[in-house]
């Protein structure tokens, strides 16, 4: 079953090793069920503007910030249906609205070519946000190997588990093979626990006696930090920063309508 489309609540990030991750599911075994998808690949194609407004803003850990991605289970063809992700963080909690489109309809709605094929508030929510920031497009390619488990008395609490995150800035296309950069150490894991409230007890006792403490982790934050020092090494390919004075000043503008109007 496809989940819902809108979401609200924490979403805690911790890095795993090997010692680690294992006794974490064996904490889980009496109290996690394995989602339908079991093990999948996820792909995404993470959308910025031209100097890389949304992620350079996202690095800054401000009070409120907004990403949009587009991503698929698996490969998808061109008639196959994708995910439009508008992905927003307010004061720790996270806020996702997305909408289904056949992956051959995705470039041209997001570029304002064609209106959503099922409007609604979702939509009308991104087609603002698709104005605002003017010059969108596909900036990088992420993928990872997911599990995902659910509570057994509380379906609504979820971990997950991202293994082999790898990243790139050619080639983006929901169809395209996963390869690239891994932004992971060897042997490490990025698990996520989503919950509408509190960590369980069972789950903060584990984490406290194998000295796991949480993160600030973005997979495409980290990718853009090794594509800045890519360029500053001198690495083909790769592309730099720019100035953004005037954009600090136009986002804080932005935030205070947005959560205005929002939250």
């Amino acid at each position: 079953m496809i989940s819902p489309s809108v979401f609200q609540r924490y979403e805690i990030k911790y890095l795993l090793d090997a010692r680690q991750k294992e006794a974490v599911m064996d904490a889980m075994l009496d109290r996690m069920e394995p989602d339908c998808f079991g093990r999948s690949t996820i792909r995404n194609l993470y959308y910025d503007t031209d100097s890389y407004r949304l992620v350079r803003r996202s690095l800054e850990q401000p009070v409120y910030k907004e990403k949009l991605r587009v991503r698929s289970y698996g490969a998808a063809r061109p008639e196959d249906p994708v995910f439009v992700e508008l992905k927003k963080k307010y004061r720790s909690v996270v806020y996702k609205r997305r909408v289904d489109l056949s992956e051959r309809e995705v470039p041209d709605y997001l570029a304002g070519k064609i209106p959503a094929p099922k409007p609604s508030q979702i939509t009308r929510e991104i087609d603002y946000f698709v104005r605002f920031y003017e010059t969108l497009e596909p900036k990088v390619f992420l993928s990872y190997e997911r599990e995902a488990f659910f509570g057994k008395e509380d379906s609504g609490f979820r971990i997950t588990f991202d293994e082999n995150i790898l990243f790139r800035t050619h080639e983006l296309s929901l169809e395209e093979e996963c390869y690239g950069e891994n932004i992971l150490e060897d042997g490490q894991t990025l698990m996520e626990v989503k919950t509408a409230g509190a960590v369980p007890l069972w789950l903060a006792d584990t984490l406290a006696k194998q000295g796991i403490g949480k993160v600030s982790f973005s997979k495409y934050g980290t990718a853009y930090r090794r594509l800045f020092w890519n360029h500053r090494a001198g690495v083909p390919g790769s592309e730099p920063e720019s100035g953004y004075e005037r954009e600090k000043r136009e986002d804080n503008i932005h935030v205070e309508g947005t959560v205005q109007r929002n939250f």
